[in-house]
């Protein structure tokens, strides 16, 4: 056991990104977070996070939308998830399952804007589906579950006590411009333990 408190632990590369199975930083592209920021900022003073699930912590903006619709029907703000809730350790799916490539339209009010930029980049790197801003509270973390695809995740707003963990992998994701491939597929969570928001732009990757 005097091992074990031989040496004392690292307080600071908690606060960076290590990568790890079922997450990593692309080295396709990136994004410049000041225009980002800003872009944000710009289009919340005409639309606002939806938070019916705000009972939980999160809010949503989406950024792409099915053709005929506002986006901000149930199936838009979230979909399908796994999860084993409870001591049975039985696995069951939560939700709608939600067709990825419809959402081909952007919501207009992200017209003229650096994120319709980033978007049309993201696009031009790898196949990719619903496109959503995703708003966490502080001392708060989602439900451990699955999806049915992957994603892409760019932190806008973040702050070093927001992890994010992929199985048994769990790492830090700065704003810093970079853009994560996190592997959604495998159980996962993310969880905000400090004082501020986290915002993430999340892409539904489809091929």
């Amino acid at each position: 056991m005097t091992s074990w408190t031989a040496e004392a632990p690292d307080h600071d590369d908690v606060a960076e990104f290590v990568p790890g199975p079922g997450i990593e930083r692309l080295r396709e592209v990136d994004v410049d977070l000041f225009l980002l920021r800003s872009a944000l900022a710009e289009v919340l003073q005409r639309l606002d996070f939806d938070d019916t699930h705000g009972e939980w912590g999160f809010g949503v903006l989406p950024v792409t939308r099915r053709p005929g619709t506002d986006g901000r029907e149930p199936v838009d703000l979230s979909g399908r998830f796994w999860i084993r809730p409870d001591d049975s350790y039985v696995e069951i799916p939560r939700e709608e399952l939600v067709d990825e490539d419809a959402y081909t339209e952007l919501v207009p009010e992200f017209a003229g804007t650096y994120i319709e930029e980033v978007v049309d980049r993201l696009r031009r790197v790898v196949g990719i589906g619903r496109v959503r801003i995703n708003l966490k509270q502080p001392f708060n973390a989602n439900s451990w579950h699955r999806d049915p695809e992957p994603r892409l995740h760019i932190p806008i707003h973040t702050n070093p006590g927001c992890l994010f963990v992929v199985n048994h992998h769990c790492t830090h994701l700065p704003a810093d411009g970079s853009v994560y491939f996190t592997d959604t597929r495998s159980y996962h969570t993310a969880l905000n333990g400090g004082d501020t928001p986290r915002v993430h732009l999340v892409a539904a990757i489809t091929g």
